[in-house]
């Protein structure tokens, strides 16, 4: 048997059975899949968003966790890319049992090797939001490729100061050559986002248009919006070049309008890092490869861990205290845990 947290029934995360302490059957490793000792794991807004809107099946825990860091312990008879002992790190799939476990299941497509230089609890932070980061920057906005309409690419983060903005701030600074703005309210969280590679940073709080003139922007080729995209979408498309590009990860409460767009051939992108896992795309196999990269890069000091607080041991304590600060909306960095108590 092996420790894990789960859930038994939606309920508000102030309430003691919201998460709990479990034992499980520890799984088995078959076809392609790696069978990992979990060492440390990051919290993510899809946490508490499953958390709040998936039932479980009857008398059967939930359990939650798509970042983490750990050793191979088994493979899979399919198994190429990882032996036993390797340390790694990923995020894993959607409709998979969470890594909020001592042992959990993934496949090795959805792989990366660890960073030597990071802490198991340090690299458990960047999975989920390095791919994200990674995929809405290079898949969807195609912010490497040469973009002949613009004559300068002017990148706007919105909502930079969070786990995803960390790492997405670092990735465009490092590997494309736009000018970057990133958007953070509190002192805080604007020191931050300089210091993850904004060359600027404006307030959110206040008209777009207004804090774009005062950096002398008159329009910007790309927007990464990273929260509440309702909420700014009529100034983002006004703040757009012709020919710009709109992508973001949150869901909106109220539908977006895409008739705007049509005038200044604007478009629009979603990215959802579970795509390639959850449809089994032919291409899932990217993100093991891009996971190598975020790890080279890495060790190279050209990117760090997102690590914005560490909670201590994983428990279902600890991990209700992690949702809770989720669920603020507040949090600059990753939160992570790492460590099963002692029996």
């Amino acid at each position: 048997m092996m420790r894990a947290i789960g859930y038994f029934q939606s309920l508000p995360i102030h309430a003691a059975e919201s998460l709990v302490d479990i034992e499980l059957p520890i799984p088995t490793a078959t076809g392609h899949d790696l069978l990992v000792r979990v060492e440390a794991i990051a919290a993510n807004p899809v946490d508490f968003k499953i958390r709040k809107n998936r039932a479980p099946q009857a008398d059967k825990a939930e359990v939650l966790g798509w970042d983490a860091a750990g050793t191979v312990v088994a493979v899979g008879e399919l198994v190429s890319l990882f032996k036993v002992g390797d340390p790694v790190f990923y995020a894993g799939a959607l409709n998979r049992p969470g890594a909020n476990s001592e042992f959990h299941l993934v496949d090795e497509r959805l792989v990366g090797a660890k960073p030597h230089n990071l802490s198991f609890a340090d690299a458990a932070a960047l999975p989920l939001t390095a791919i994200t980061a990674w995929e809405l920057l290079f898949d969807r906005l195609q912010l490497d490729l040469a973009s002949p309409q613009f004559q300068q690419k002017v990148l706007l983060v919105s909502g930079a100061a969070g786990g995803v903005g960390s790492v997405l701030l670092q990735l465009a600074r490092q590997k494309t050559d736009a000018f970057i703005i990133g958007t953070a309210s509190r002192p805080e969280s604007q020191v931050w986002v300089q210091q993850m590679g904004a060359h600027a940073v404006i307030n959110h709080q206040l008209p777009l248009a207004e804090e774009l003139a005062r950096l002398g922007i008159k329009q910007v080729s790309h927007v990464a919006s990273l929260v509440d995209t309702a909420a700014y979408y009529d100034e983002f498309i006004a703040a757009l070049a012709p020919q710009g590009k709109l992508a973001l990860i949150d869901d909106p409460q109220t539908a977006l309008d895409i008739r705007p767009l049509k005038l200044k051939s604007l478009s629009l992108h979603w990215e959802l890092m579970f795509t390639r896992s959850l449809f089994q795309t032919p291409d899932q196999i990217a993100q093991h490869q891009l996971l190598n990269a975020v790890s080279k890069m890495v060790e190279d000091g050209t990117l760090q861990s997102t690590t914005g607080q560490h909670l201590g041991q994983i428990t279902a304590a600890n991990l209700r205290i992690a949702h809770e600060l989720l669920e603020t909306g507040k949090v600059v960095g990753k939160l992570v845990l790492s460590g099963f108590p002692k029996l």
